[in-house]
């Protein structure tokens, strides 16, 4: 049998591997002999779609309603699943090399392994980029990983139980920064003024405002709990249209996130950041969303050529350019956008549609046809400004041009996104019972939590 290994089980990895999975593996034993042995691999047991880590950490969403068993998931769809960190590649003897997986103790759970592929797909994403800034990796939190938007989360909610039982300092009550901005007494600094960093920035007043009313402590939600935005650039979400960019500031400063635009980071030290213009910023806790890199990993492996950014580079098959059995997908992949200066965008919408195009070529390259070439179509953009708002640019790459939306569409529409990627895993039923679940769990719990 053919043996297909998809490496990295985010969004993309992990669809692709249960299409194949149900196409090609063992599902289609009980009709006949399957066609194809599908392993997805991965360092952590379980899947969360990583556009909601900014909800996760501030609280809005628990992480453990919404994770997804990687061994459960193959169980029902065909594959098999092994738990490791890609650590070596040999192309000659088509075989990768998986680290041993530790307990929480430290202790071996798992041995080094070496498994063997015909089809080798990595889409093991993307890492926070700290630019080489001064203590940017030392003192501020990313949030790749559930645990960093967990940590993150318990860490501001002990800032503001503190802050209830402490006394102000006398030169922060009631008084202003040298800019005129009144000292909140626990401020939150986000660096990087993306998507992520926008959508955390409101999720975080929401936050404010909820831990607020259940009483945990007795600030005011807009003026004790500051949260800053800094971006380097002229203008917040730098990717996407002006008039959405402009749109998104005006509703971010609606509901008091201070803005900072034009200002380099140079340092972050313990409680405070320093700009290239001589600004010093207070942060009780600082968010680093200032950009992304490909895992380090990829470029020690047998001569895969990357990019500066550490991503595979790929032709239009999604083949990497040195080996043919050796394909990649989604953020750690360059793949050439035709008719654009830059390449396919990091976004859960192209990996998305990575996945589905490669599932198809999988079907043509076990048949012995050609291979097709991947198209990516810009469906738009949108940025959920938690319970306030949505904005975003739809359909951009259907009707030639761009449609500002906002409010309550943009929101239903940002909320879809999430619940497709659950039909593509689970199909179209299950995807309608979850989200009544979703719906029942909800009415029953507090909306952030709380511990």
């Amino acid at each position: 049998m053919h043996r297909f290994i998809v490496v990295g089980g985010g969004a993309g990895g992990l669809e692709l591997a249960t299409r194949l999975g149900d196409r090609y593996g063992e599902t289609r034993a009980k009709r006949g002999k399957p066609r194809a042995s599908v392993t997805l691999v991965d360092r952590n047991p379980t899947h969360i779609w990583k556009p909601l880590l900014h909800e996760v950490a501030a609280g809005s969403m628990d992480p453990f309603t919404q994770e997804l068993e990687y061994a459960a998931q193959a169980r029902w769809h065909g594959f098999e699943f092994q738990q490791g960190e890609l650590v070596g590649l040999d192309r000659a003897a088509k075989r990768i090399t998986l680290g041993a997986v530790q307990d929480e103790d430290g202790g071996e759970m798992l041995p080094e392994r070496v498994l063997e592929y015909d089809t080798l797909v990595l889409a093991i994403g993307s890492t926070t980029h700290f630019f080489g800034v001064q203590g940017a990796a030392q003192n501020s939190i990313a949030l790749d990983t559930v645990a960093q938007a967990e940590r993150f989360r318990k860490r501001l909610i002990a800032a503001c139980m503190r802050a209830e039982h402490q006394e102000p300092e006398p030169w922060v009550h009631g008084q202003q920064d040298h800019e005129g901005n009144e000292v909140p007494r626990v401020q939150v600094a986000i660096v990087g003024a993306g998507a992520t960093g926008v959508e955390l920035s409101a999720e975080l007043r929401n936050t404010a405002q909820v831990l607020s009313a259940y009483g945990l402590h007795k600030l005011d939600p807009r003026h004790d709990v500051g949260i800053v935005l800094i971006e380097s650039g002229p203008r917040i979400l730098p990717a996407l249209a002006e008039r959405v960019s402009s749109a998104t500031a005006e509703l971010l400063r609606k509901l008091g996130v201070r803005i900072m635009t034009g200002e380099r980071v140079i340092e972050v030290a313990p409680g405070v950041i320093r700009t290239a213009s001589g600004k010093s910023v207070r942060a009780d806790l600082t968010v680093w969303a200032a950009g992304i890199k490909a895992p380090s990993v990829l470029s020690q492996l047998d001569g895969l050529p990357v990019n500066k950014l550490g991503q595979l580079i790929v032709r239009r098959t999604l083949q990497t350019e040195a080996d043919d059995n050796v394909f990649a997908l989604g953020d750690c992949a360059a793949c050439e956008w035709p008719g654009n200066e830059r390449g396919v965008p990091p976004r859960a919408q192209a990996a998305h549609q990575q996945a589905s195009f490669l599932f198809k070529s999988m079907g043509e390259r076990l048949a012995g046809k050609q291979l097709p070439e991947f198209t990516y179509r810009d469906f738009g953009s949108l940025v959920s400004l938690g319970h306030f708002s949505a904005v975003g640019n739809l359909m951009g790459g259907l009707i030639g041009g761009s449609m500002l939306i906002e409010g309550l569409f943009a929101r239903f529409m940002y909320m879809s996104l999430y619940r497709l990627h659950i039909a593509a895993l689970h199909g179209y039923a299950r995807m309608v019972l979850d989200t009544f679940a979703h719906w029942l769990r909800r009415t029953t719990l507090p909306r952030v939590k709380l511990h």
